[in-house]
């Protein structure tokens, strides 16, 4: 198999149709207990929910595909995979774990029937930029006191950008790796020195030749190069309007037309039209 043939586990679309795979669903739990400390017995029971959540991408805008499951003890844990961090997406986690929290409880129900919720975020991209760790756990927690309020909502946190050249000796740095990768040699390497991945690896392999996982893969992948190219283009037709704003501002003020093209980057046609009115 070459480097490319394989589907890249860090595609939001190849990660659904991985880990939210019943067939998967070992590799699903190690995956999680190398990020979770949860009791064992929580993973004996693993419910991944609405496994048809998956949709043909045609129109769509890009929505994140997650994971969604309960452990034996009806824990949510929600996972996905984000390849370009925004600015919002810190408030945005915030908000869906609250969202899962609040939606367990009815009007006359007591507080106790809430279960924890718990959130994998993995990124393509830093999150924590003023860290170099590649994991964090967030919980309500004051600092100053050193003293946790409470871990009802749960948020991990696992930079892949982060992860150092070198393995760290965890499961979590393994799996870590095999989502990253980018070529078969860096899953070869995963595999051979850890088992689990190893079958992981196996696994992989099998989607990879399966073609409708393929063809969501590439339509995906289409649909996300399309949207670059749309907000490329508008930030391109942006940087054109403030530049023509500014070269009318420059005519206005008598400036020399060629010290107007050097300042803005406006052709020579762009900036005479602008003087003449056109």
């Amino acid at each position: 198999m070459s480097n490319r043939e394989f589907l890249p586990v860090r595609s939001d679309v190849v990660f659904r149709l991985f880990f939210a795979d019943e067939r998967n669903v070992e590799s699903l739990i190690g995956f999680l207990k190398s990020v979770l400390k949860l009791p064992e017995d929580d993973y004996n029971e693993i419910e991944i929910a609405d496994p048809h959540l998956l949709r043909e991408f045609d129109g769509d805008k890009l929505a994140i595909i997650d994971v969604k499951l309960k452990t034996k003890s009806k824990k949510i844990v929600h996972i996905e995979i984000q390849l370009k961090v925004t600015s919002e997406l810190k408030n945005r986690i915030v908000l869906y774990d609250s969202k899962l929290i609040a939606e367990q409880i009815g009007s006359g129900d007591e507080y106790d029937v809430i279960k924890k919720v718990i959130s994998i975020v993995v990124t393509d991209e830093p999150l924590i930029p003023s860290s170099l760790r590649y994991h964090h756990r967030f919980t309500f927690y004051d600092a100053e006191a050193g003293v946790e309020l409470s871990d009802i909502i749960e948020i991990h946190t696992l930079e892949l950008e982060k992860l150092p050249e070198g393995a760290d000796g965890t499961e979590l740095y393994d799996w870590a790796k095999f989502i990253a990768a980018d070529t078969e040699e860096e899953l070869n390497m995963i595999a051979e020195r850890n088992p689990q991945v190893a079958q992981a690896v196996v696994r992989l392999r099998e989607l990879s030749a399966d073609e409708r996982a393929r063809d969501l893969y590439e339509r995906r992948e289409k649909a996300r190069r399309d949207q670059s190219s749309r907000e490329r283009w508008a930030h391109q037709q942006g940087e054109k309007e403030n530049s023509l704003t500014i070269a009318t501002r420059l005519l206005k003020r008598g400036r020399p037309i060629h010290e107007i093209i050097e300042d803005t980057g406006l052709t020579r046609e762009e900036v005479e039209n602008l003087n003449n009115g056109k």
